[in-house]
């Protein structure tokens, strides 16, 4: 018997409402009784409780700041270089910054380690008097140079009393470390916290008699902008009043050739920038997160000293000391182990 096409069509149509529909559930079910059938033992997906758990055990939440800013580029590449799937993973966090990170350290839930500036320990000074208790370093990442830069008529820092200096936008270093060390200077300027390129160009214009850059030098702005004689930076002599948390650093010519005459340099200071973790106990989960991710890191640093990565990690120290601070137990045992090992080996 021939069949035409439309009659093909209905006689599959009308088989159809003799085949039962089954729900989701049973065409799930049918793949065990399949795998039965041929042997094959069922597989059982994790329960989410065994999955969110595994997922965490080994994962360490990383503070690391502003979208734009390095710490958070840095926090970027040490969780690259770290991550061992579930053995280890590093979330970095976009925050407000590196002087709120303290704050995300202290109070937020699942940070276990932030990238800091040293001088974010002074706000706590008076009411939390236990903070060095509290916070141990891993590592001296890198130093953010004081960079003051001012106009041809301020000679000296006491030229800017009663002056407009600024201090970069909310949340940056220059915001929160500038006014301290100004403070900490005895200077009472006119503090403003615009966008540096826009204070530049009031600078320019005689509307703005500084601006405080706190970054690693050499800073980009005064590398490629054209500035008129007498515009220059400003010495900040290193004394017992910057002991506590910062360092002595310079800003030399070849550094700044078109601000700095050949052969001279600034005296200035430096904020160190650090990777903290909370204190723990070495028995809690939380420091063998942390101690995982120290170990992993400190044995993989040549990884990021290679091309590819910010090329301030050739220069960073993993001995370096952080001012007014102890070092992570897991870190000390470590550089412990790499200096007895030459011995080991005699």
């Amino acid at each position: 018997m021939t069949l035409f096409p439309g009659r093909c069509l209905c006689l599959l149509a009308a088989l159809t409402l003799f085949v039962p529909a089954l729900p989701p559930g049973d065409l799930q079910a049918q793949t065990p009784r399949l795998e039965a059938v041929r042997g094959a033992a069922p597989r059982r997906a994790p329960s989410y409780e065994a999955e969110k758990e595994r997922m965490n055990a080994w994962t360490v939440g990383l503070a690391g700041g502003l979208i734009e800013g390095a710490p958070l580029r840095f926090a970027a590449e040490m969780a690259r270089v770290v991550d061992d799937g579930p053995n280890l993973h590093v979330l970095p966090i976009v925050t407000r910054g590196p002087t709120e990170n303290l704050n995300s350290l202290l109070y937020l839930r699942g940070i276990d380690t932030a990238i800091i500036n040293s001088d974010a320990l002074d706000e706590y000074r008076n009411q939390m008097p236990q903070i060095r208790r509290q916070i141990t370093y891993v590592l001296n990442l890198f130093p953010s140079e004081l960079h003051i830069f001012v106009r041809p008529e301020i000679q000296s820092l006491q030229d800017l009393a009663g002056k407009k200096v600024n201090f970069n936008t909310l949340g940056t270093a220059a915001a929160y470390s500038g006014p301290l060390i100004f403070s900490r200077l005895g200077i009472n300027a006119e503090k403003t916290f615009i966008p540096h390129p826009i204070a530049l160009e009031q600078m320019r214009k005689g509307e703005m008699a500084a601006v405080v850059f706190i970054t690693s030098k050499p800073v980009d702005a005064f590398v490629r902008g054209r500035f008129e004689p007498g515009f220059k930076f400003l010495s900040v002599p290193y004394d017992s009043k910057f002991e506590d948390y910062y360092l002595p650093a310079v800003l030399e010519a070849g550094e700044y050739p078109g601000l700095i005459k050949a052969g001279e340099r600034v005296p200035t200071i430096s904020v160190p920038t650090a990777l903290v973790a909370f204190n723990w106990q070495p028995q809690t989960n939380r420091y063998q997160r942390v101690a995982r991710f120290v170990d992993t890191l400190f044995n993989r640093i040549d990884q990021l000293q290679a091309p590819g990565f910010d090329p301030k990690w050739k220069s960073i120290n993993l001995a370096a000391t952080v001012p007014g601070l102890d070092r992570f137990s897991a870190a000390q045992q470590w550089l412990d182990r790499q200096a007895r090992a030459p011995r080991a080996l005699q």
